[in-house]
């Protein structure tokens, strides 16, 4: 077991890549502790009970730096510790640059950025004091090469790279790495609702000819979180099956 005896706390957690690495870590021997707004967290979180692992989920928006601040003093007021925080949560409001909304630049910039930085603030401070702790947060390909009407979900997924190598700077003598994690195209619920026919087209335009399957960008997250990986920080691990060569 890698992460046995770790407190994990993984928002966006209920569905998805978040799913996939709720229920690795917990495979793992990680306490999950799952941050959402969506009701499948409890679901999640009771499944992985079920298989003998140990999770719980917490209703909450990572916009709200008020509960942010609460529910990390919670857990680490239950749990004596937080050693790992996997900066998972992201929404999409995608169009091109001129039919692109403020709200829908404002919304994205405020969930994947806005609530990495919160989240992150909450949770190191209580890293920087255990000295030890695991940052890993979502980033994507589409933050290192762009991608046609992401300008907002583009940005936000730069920004999250360039946050993880600073903190890498601020928190490294604490004994905390912080690193990103860049998926390609992977197949979660938001994508299999696309015709056959488009993804297809988008499968050939990968070296590998295939989609991710979410327990493959998992495994990625696992290996930065785990001791294997005590001297590697500040890093963008790109799992895309080569698009971004």
């Amino acid at each position: 077991m890698r992460l046995k005896n770790k407190v994990a706390i993984i928002t966006g957690g209920a569905r998805g890549i978040g799913k996939a690495i709720s229920e690795l870590f917990a495979q793992e021997g990680a306490s999950v502790i799952i941050w959402d707004l969506l009701e499948e967290g409890a679901q999640t979180a009771q499944g992985i009970n079920a298989n003998g692992g140990k999770s719980e989920f917490l209703k909450i928006s990572v916009t709200d730096k008020a509960a942010v601040n609460a529910a990390a003093q919670d857990i680490h007021s239950r749990y004596g510790k937080i050693d790992i925080l996997i900066n998972n949560a992201g929404i999409t409001r995608d169009k091109t640059l001129l039919k692109m909304s403020e709200n829908e630049w404002d919304s994205v910039i405020d969930v994947n950025l806005k609530g990495v930085f919160l989240c992150t603030q909450a949770v190191s401070a209580y890293m920087k004091e255990a000295g030890y702790g695991r940052i890993i947060s979502a980033a994507s390909n589409v933050g290192l090469r762009g991608n046609f009407g992401q300008t907002n979900y583009s940005a936000t997924k730069a920004g999250v790279i360039a946050m993880s190598k600073t903190w890498t700077m601020e928190l490294g003598k604490y004994g905390i790495t912080a690193n990103a994690v860049a998926p390609g195209f992977t197949l979660t619920e938001m994508v299999k609702a696309i015709p056959a026919q488009h993804l297809e087209s988008i499968k050939k335009q990968i070296p590998l000819q295939k989609a991710a399957q979410p327990i493959d960008i998992a495994y990625g997250y696992l290996y930065l979180a785990s001791d294997e990986a005590q001297y590697v920080s500040g890093i963008c691990l790109t799992i895309d099956g080569g698009i971004s060569r």
